[in-house]
């Protein structure tokens, strides 16, 4: 067994540790102008200008099976919806406002397919709960809402009260935790100087999510330490510890193909397969997860470049994935050895070692720190075996110093066409 010991989480994050990788979904009212999700913010659109994609959001394209089906062709297993973004658009057919997806064209509950299909593919289902909200007519204004520079904020404040709208999230919450059967995570999104744990009534709301599902995980996002800790758009170098105590925490990176999380129909700068790959395994190098977003269409499909990016994961997963499920961050002995071109992730019961090579070597890899301890070796995505030796280097060294705890292992002289190849290390 892994000899990491991560600190005790109130929710059941087992499971969440072995899969590794999941599909995060944004999805609202800012499909439709598509010019990124917090476009009602950046362009300070007033509500009865908003209201303009209200009227006309029909995603008559939407499959919820299909959407389950690239997910898990992905290597994807389980996925993050946004039930509630911070435009206060509802999803799914809540009691507690007409600002709902079953008032507009769609005419239906859209959470209600996206649980049933993910659920059927056997994907882990999980929600994802705005705890901003630029509708909804308690919710004071800030220095994030769209109506930041009206001349009359005062007025516009002016019989608001924030207690009631927290008791609006906690009425809501609580039918998204009863009528959908059980639900694997709850994301809620996110705490800010101005508005902290105090105007969410954190303390009520998370007794609540635990009290209809105790095993649920929970994000800390809300201002209250709770199981999942959630660095966003960055790379991590290192596992995440606790602040206080420097335990390793359960973590999770969320990430998206391009550089925002709705859709964004004119945005260029989307990453490369390489990056994509590199970013899962770097993930799970460090002990940490990959949330992967998904900005789907208005008329609710993935368009081109998303399903490509997708197809990406899934060719490499395919063959590659034994080195992400059920793995983490390598033990502290072995750490000394990774060369920098590699990333190595390990399987819990210590018993196997996965090489990344991210810079492929013309011909020979080697790895001080490794000798004594490696019975066999093979290429992950064919299992064809990888010869090497220990202590020496069977190949033209003149004038370098032997080095007796290196492996030389012997690759081919054209690296395999598998964007990151993996070796397959059976450990003594």
């Amino acid at each position: 067994m892994s000899s990491y010991v991560r600190r005790k989480t109130p929710g059941d994050t087992e499971w969440f540790v072995h899969d590794r990788f999941g599909m995060f979904i944004h999805w609202g009212l800012y499909a439709l102008p598509a010019r990124h999700e917090w476009v009602k913010n950046r362009e300070m659109i007033p509500d009865e200008k908003y209201d303009l994609y209200f009227k006309h959001f029909d995603p008559d394209m939407f499959d919820a099976k299909e959407w389950a089906r690239r997910a898990k062709e992905a290597g994807m297993k389980y996925a993050v919806l946004t039930t509630k973004h911070h435009e206060g658009f509802c999803m799914f057919d809540t009691a507690y406002t007409d600002y709902k997806v079953t008032n507009t064209p769609a005419g239906r509950d859209l959470v209600r397919e996206y649980v049933d299909a993910f659920r059927a593919e056997g994907l882990k289902v999980g929600f994802y709960y705005s705890l901003l909200d630029w509708h909804h007519p308690d919710f004071t204004i800030d220095s994030r809402h769209p109506l930041r520079n009206a001349p009359n904020i005062e007025e516009l404040d002016r019989g608001k009260d924030m207690h009631r709208y927290a008791e609006y999230m906690r009425n809501q919450v609580r039918e998204l935790l009863t009528n959908y059967g059980k639900i694997d995570i709850i994301w809620f999104d996110f705490s800010y100087p101005e508005k902290g744990k105090d105007a969410w009534e954190s303390e009520k709301l998370i007794e609540l999510v635990r009290s209809l599902q105790p095993h649920i995980i929970v994000d800390n996002r809300t201002g209250i330490e709770q199981d999942i800790w959630t660095p966003e758009q960055y790379q991590p170098t290192h596992w995440l510890t606790h602040p206080e105590t420097g335990e390793y925490l359960t973590w999770e990176a969320c990430q998206t193909f391009s550089g925002s999380w709705g859709y964004y129909r004119d945005e260029t700068s989307w990453k490369s397969p390489e990056q994509l790959i590199k970013m899962l395994i770097t993930n799970v190098s460090l002990g940490g997860n990959l949330l992967m977003n998904v900005g789907p269409t208005s008329r609710g499909y993935f368009d081109d470049r998303a399903v490509a990016a997708l197809n990406e994961y899934g060719k490499w997963m395919k063959y590659n994935n034994r080195s992400i499920y059920g793995c983490t961050m390598a033990e502290p002995d072995l750490l000394p050895t990774v060369p920098k071109s590699c990333r190595y992730t390990q399987s819990e019961d210590g018993k196997r070692l996965y090489i990344h090579i991210f810079d492929y070597p013309f011909r020979f890899l080697e790895i001080s720190g490794l000798a004594g301890k490696v019975e066999y070796a093979q290429f992950l995505h064919d299992g064809s075996e990888i010869k090497f030796t220990e202590g020496k280097v069977d190949h033209f060294s003149q004038g370098r110093t032997e080095d007796e705890t290196m492996v030389v292992f012997d690759l081919p002289v054209v690296k395999p066409n598998v964007i990151v190849p993996v070796i397959e290390v059976f450990l003594k």
